[in-house]
């Protein structure tokens, strides 16, 4: 019944955010029609007065105005926001769901007189489900039973609320080491798990690699452009996803055939990650490198675009091809990202609205330099730290929980974590892929 209970409510909020992302949708669109006439309104007045200083007669009589064109406005959204109904509680409904509890039943023996003066009773029984044996006490006792079939024990409700079993340990400690093809000058950057038992490797050439945990190469994958990827991510479905920052496009490999889902215009496509909806979430540049934004697409439809924060500030700091952005789902929709630039961790809610900043440990001095990311089953945050050769573990809601700083980290770079809560790190320098166990 609980758990109908908490999937129903779940429902609804899904229902909800639903309905949120559409009404977002309308006022994006409208703000960036409204934001292109600024820009043509500028332009003009900006041709305008170019004329009237060059001394060109012909360029004046020639001008034509444009006010009529701009004196429509844009349509007047009317929107009517979504209420909850909330229906009367009919208790008699909700107790015949649960059930009924049978009544007390306690039969008794009738017992014959005491045969022996140091004995108070012969005999008493009572019958219930469960039953516990006193031996007897005493000379003023004969026996005291208390009798049923089968012996009950407590587990049940022990096992309800028994704590975690992946509880962090105190030494983090190496499974194995997988030996890549990457090298010096072909560094490896990104890794995605496509199971438990297989990972997907790319860095500074065109070539994304399949390895299992033997370090056995399964499949070599190469780009349909013949440059290097961005970033890698792997589906539900298991599909691997790259980005082509060089050609703007967003490609899905389907057992050999590569196509091309998304191709930007103006913006360039860096990070990605794919979400538990089957969804992309991507990190994407503009040409000049001024503005970066995080933007959801299903399929080829781009569905949100996260950029500012309420106050209308950038919430990412600006592009450039040595700034890295990676970017994951956690278990509660939050969309994670590790702003290298920025020095932090920043955290929005499905929504696009800002939770958290992550900076670093209060009680740490120096310089935080996030580049790989990955959630876990816990919603627990990691990421790596390469100038410190560590990696951070956070909770979800940013607060710091503990290092993994004792594993020989050489260059801590791309992060990814198994359906077991097994990370995996990719080392720049090395070119290695390091399986940790930091959780019981």
């Amino acid at each position: 019944m609980h758990k109908e209970i908490d999937a129903f409510i779940e429902k609804l909020e899904s229902d909800l955010s639903a309905m949120n992302s559409e009404y977002l949708d309308v006022l994006n669109n409208q703000e960036d029609e409204i934001k292109r006439n600024i820009s043509k309104i500028t332009q003009i007045i900006a041709d305008i007065k170019k004329s009237l200083n060059s001394n060109n007669a012909s360029l004046v009589f020639s001008y034509k105005s444009r006010n009529a064109e701009f004196r429509r406005l844009p349509p007047k959204l009317l929107v009517s926001l979504p209420s909850f109904n909330p229906q009367k509680i009919n208790s008699e409904k909700i107790s015949q769901l649960f059930g009924s509890l049978s009544a007390l039943s306690i039969d008794t023996e009738h017992y014959s007189t005491l045969d022996s003066p140091g004995a108070a009773f012969s005999a008493l029984s009572i019958d219930t489900e469960h039953y516990i044996t006193l031996d007897s006490p005493g000379a003023e006792f004969s026996a005291l039973s208390i009798d049923t079939e089968h012996y009950s024990t407590l587990d049940p409700p022990i096992a309800e609320f028994s704590t975690p079993d992946n509880l962090l340990i105190d030494e983090p400690r190496v499974i194995t080491k997988i030996k890549t093809k990457h090298g010096f000058f072909n560094e490896l950057h990104g890794i995605s798990c496509l199971n438990d038992d297989k990972i997907w490797v790319c860095g500074g050439c065109k070539k994304m690699r399949l390895y299992n945990l033997r370090g056995q190469q399964l499949k070599t994958i190469e780009t349909k452009s013949g440059k290097k990827p961005k970033d890698i991510a792997v589906t539900r479905s298991g599909d691997l996803i790259y980005t082509d920052e060089k050609e703007r496009t967003v490609n899905i490999v389907k057992n050999t055939h590569i196509e091309s889902m998304v191709r930007l215009q103006g913006w360039r496509p860096c990070y990605v990650c794919s979400t538990l909806s089957g969804e992309l979430l991507l990190v994407m540049n503009s040409d000049d490198n001024k503005e970066t934004k995080v933007v959801c697409y299903s399929g080829s439809t781009e569905k949100q675009s996260i950029q500012f924060n309420d106050k209308g500030q950038p919430l990412y700091s600006s592009g450039g091809y040595s700034n890295s952005k990676y970017i994951c789902e956690n278990r509660n929709q939050d969309i994670c990202v590790s702003d290298n630039g920025a020095g932090a961790v920043v955290v929005v809610n499905q929504a696009g609205k800002l939770r958290f900043t992550y900076t670093g440990p209060p009680s740490t001095k120096g310089s935080f330099s996030p580049y790989g990311i990955a959630t876990d089953s816990q919603g627990r945050i990691l990421t790596s730290d390469w100038y410190k050769k560590r990696i951070h573990i956070l909770d979800q809601d940013g607060q710091f929980l503990s290092y993994i700083d004792n594993c020989h980290l050489c260059a801590p770079w791309g992060l990814c974590v198994d359906s077991r809560d097994n990370l995996f790190v990719g080392e720049l320098v090395t070119s290695e892929v390091i399986q940790i166990q930091y959780n019981t």
